[in-house]
């Protein structure tokens, strides 16, 4: 098994999950989710080079790309309105640490409720 399916992705109506090999798990609730970011490293292809972030308000959540259970998470995240699937895949040829936004909650949506 390659290191990165030892994390394991949880989705569930309410929220997003992911425990790393050591038990350590990070949370984010659907409702707090206020960006979605891939990271990319120059380190691959021996060490992990790409991250899903999932940003919150009051919770955030890394997902290496690899990790188990990371196919739904893509699915439902490009359920969401507005995904920019061109930065993801541009962001999944990328070698260079770099940062790519493919989802930011909208500030009107934000108000709207």
């Amino acid at each position: 098994m390659n290191r990165e399916a030892q994390w394991m992705v949880t989705i569930t109506n309410e929220g997003v999950s992911c425990t790393r090999p050591g038990g350590l798990t990070e949370s984010l609730a659907w409702d707090d989710l206020k960006a979605v970011l891939i990271e990319t490293t120059d380190e691959g292809p021996f060490s992990m080079d790409v991250f899903w972030l999932l940003a919150g308000e009051k919770s955030g959540c890394i997902v290496p790309q690899g990790a188990t259970g990371e196919d739904a998470l893509i699915e439902r995240l490009q359920k969401l309105p507005g995904f920019d699937n061109e930065a993801f895949i541009t962001a999944m040829g990328c070698t260079e640490n770099q940062r790519f936004l493919c989802w930011q909650k909208d500030c009107a949506e934000e108000v709207k409720g």
